[in-house]
């Protein structure tokens, strides 16, 4: 019987590593904060604003998309993209929690 290795981590730590791997890439980073000081925009002024071809901006859109980071609403030809902002605040929360959870103080010592 085959199994996901994911399985054996806790739902939290699975969602954990789902947003962080939707945001390992500076181009996924650098849409997000488009995003956020735009409100909302279309696909092709992405492009514009990201150093990359539209078609791989597209596939950074669709990562974020999946990871349900950001919404978007087709209309005609163009797909209107905007932050996700109930999945953001979550995000927020779950990265605060990871960080604070590891709890490194200035004392730590690794030999």
């Amino acid at each position: 019987m085959a199994y996901n290795k994911n399985e054996l981590f806790s739902p939290e730590f699975r969602k954990c590593s789902t947003l962080f791997k939707a945001l390992g890439h500076p181009a996924r980073l650098a849409i997000l904060k488009y995003l956020a000081k735009t409100k909302t925009c279309i696909t092709g002024d992405i492009a514009i604003e990201i150093p990359l071809g539209r078609t791989t901006v597209n596939q950074h859109l669709k990562e974020l998309k999946e990871a349900d980071l950001i919404q978007g609403t087709t209309e005609g030809a163009k797909t209107c993209y905007c932050l996700n902002p109930a999945k953001i605040l979550e995000f927020k929360k779950i990265a605060e929690k990871f960080i604070n959870d590891i709890n490194i103080s200035a004392e730590f010592d690794c030999i």
